[in-house]
């Protein structure tokens, strides 16, 4: 569950419960809905986050990347333990500064990966 308020130069959305695949798609309606708003900050709110699987984390891996690319702000504040020792383990946290906002000219590529 979510819900976001906007005031013109911050989107900010508040997610609780669980971000799941169940989940996901409502949640990727609203981030494609802000997230190329490049002269708009975007922050995620996690405080009442209690699970998020791979689909919840790739929306955010997402969100990185095109605000990344953007040059645009963006932010996840009350990061709870158990989601920020995910991030650490998937890498998500490499793109982010201890207080959630953005690295200055991180840059964010996808992974190019051979099978050999």
């Amino acid at each position: 569950m979510f819900y976001k308020q906007s005031d013109g130069k911050e989107n900010r959305i508040y997610l609780s419960g669980e971000l799941d695949l169940s989940a996901a798609s409502s949640l990727a309606n609203v981030l494609d809905s802000v997230v190329r708003k490049e002269d708009e900050a975007l922050v995620l709110d996690l405080k009442e986050l209690k699970y998020i699987d791979s689909t919840g984390i790739g929306l955010i891996v997402s969100a990185i990347k095109v605000r990344a690319a953007m040059h645009a702000a963006f932010q996840i504040d009350h990061i709870p333990a158990k989601v920020r020792r995910l991030f650490d383990i998937t890498g998500v946290s490499s793109y982010l500064h201890n207080n959630g906002s953005l690295r200055e000219n991180q840059r964010v590529t996808e992974r190019k990966e051979e099978i050999i």
